[in-house]
């Protein structure tokens, strides 16, 4: 079975639906391919606790976080950057606010009135939406997928593809789709987990302090320091300090923790020095340093027989070395990095070796941390994508 498009936007996360967007809006005739029953199943999980939009920052900074990758991207996110990106949840009816970090999030909080607003737009645009549409091969103008019906066929005269990373398959982002790029030739870098919790082998005595919050805490990796916090896994690590430190962490430079952010090596000696009296050790910590009940838990795991001496002691507890034991499985990372390599695209993030497919989103090789990055990237370079697939279908009418 066949059927015609003027454009086929394969997959419906953030990226491809920004494409959808842009190439309905422009009046094209536009069928969007979706592998789930539903479309935005990423997005929504990444709602779930508060959808993190963007960063309220300088533009400078911002495109400074994506390293590697902020050359290419960087046109990308001048034109649709955090500002933009605000702009755009406000037209689909969701007014934002900017919390003390600069983080910026919908009034409602959640990912679910967005994205059915948008997907409301889509439809009075004219979008079609294929659920359950399994992409199974690709050529310039020709895209094949698995469906509840049996094999289909579109032939389209442009394609984006938007089909996400390589980590949460169960939501849709399995990395499968480099088989099907390979054998043209189509540049692609190793995936690699990003945003990941990092393994550490606890001993029991741990497990009734799991899923509890570290916090306040320093965590310093070599020259890198944040204030945040992490989380206590039967895993390991995990948490927003650990994601914002996860490409040196990856890299293997070890991990210290400040149990003590707020106070001055010499502060933390001259408490320690206080009598002991009969109290034990822990008592002691809680009572002159207000450690709880998981802190006190984590030096007695890592550093015993503790120091007698104070000094020594405060040093201990102002960089606590952690024994991680490498990042959790690629599966469970937030997001990727690796995938379709830049030198594989135009500047319209066209594929050089497919003429008219087009890619955008966590397929090209970019990463950056949690914090809003990542759902911009996506939206910014979904936008890119659908402006250079509108342009080439411009150009094609042209010249005939």
């Amino acid at each position: 079975m066949e059927e015609t498009a003027e454009a086929l936007v394969v997959g419906a996360g953030p990226a491809g639906l920004m494409a959808a967007d842009v190439l309905s809006a422009a009046g094209r005739q536009v069928v969007i391919a979706e592998a789930m029953p539903s479309p935005g199943r990423k997005f929504l999980m990444a709602g779930k606790s508060g959808l993190n939009l963007t960063k309220d920052e300088p533009l400078a900074r911002f495109i400074a976080t994506y390293a590697e990758a902020q050359g290419p991207m960087a046109p990308m996110l001048r034109t649709f950057g955090p500002e933009a990106v605000a702009d755009w949840a406000r037209s689909l009816g969701q007014p934002v606010f900017t919390g003390s970090t600069g983080r910026v999030f919908p009034v409602a909080m959640k990912a679910s009135p967005l994205l059915r607003a948008w997907l409301a737009r889509l439809e009075a645009q004219g979008v079609t939406l294929r659920r359950r549409w399994r992409l199974t091969g690709i050529a310039p103008g020709r895209a094949l997928f698995d469906t509840p019906e049996g094999e289909r066929q579109v032939q389209a005269a442009v394609i984006v593809l938007a089909l996400g990373g390589a980590s949460w398959r169960r939501l849709g982002s399995d990395g499968a789709w480099t088989g099907l790029l390979e054998p043209h030739g189509v540049g692609l870098s190793p995936f690699v987990p990003a945003n990941m919790g990092f393994r550490v082998d606890w001993s029991a005595h741990m497990a009734p302090h799991f899923g509890q919050p570290l916090k306040p805490l320093g965590l310093i990796a070599g020259r890198c320091r944040v204030e945040g916090e992490a989380v206590l896994s039967v895993r390991g690590l995990e948490g927003s300090g650990i994601y914002t430190l996860y490409r040196p962490l990856r890299d293997g430079v070890p991990l210290t923790l400040d149990l003590l952010p707020g106070l001055a090596p010499g502060d933390v000696a001259r408490r320690l020095a206080r009598p002991r009296a009969k109290a034990t050790r822990a008592a002691h910590l809680r009572k002159t340093l207000g450690l709880d009940g998981v802190k006190r838990a984590l030096v007695m795991e890592i550093a015993r027989p503790l120091p007698d001496v104070p000094e020594d002691l405060a040093r201990l507890l102002k960089a606590l070395p952690i024994p991680l034991a490498g990042p959790r499985p690629m599966d469970e990372a937030i997001s990727t990095a690796g995938g379709l390599r830049w030198d594989a695209l135009d500047d319209r993030l066209m594929i050089r070796a497919l003429p008219g497919v087009f890619a955008a989103g966590e397929m090209l090789d970019w990463e950056a941390p949690t914090g809003g990055y990542l759902i911009t990237g996506c939206l910014a370079t979904g936008l890119a994508a659908g402006e250079g697939a509108q342009t080439w279908l411009s150009h094609r009418a042209a010249t005939g």
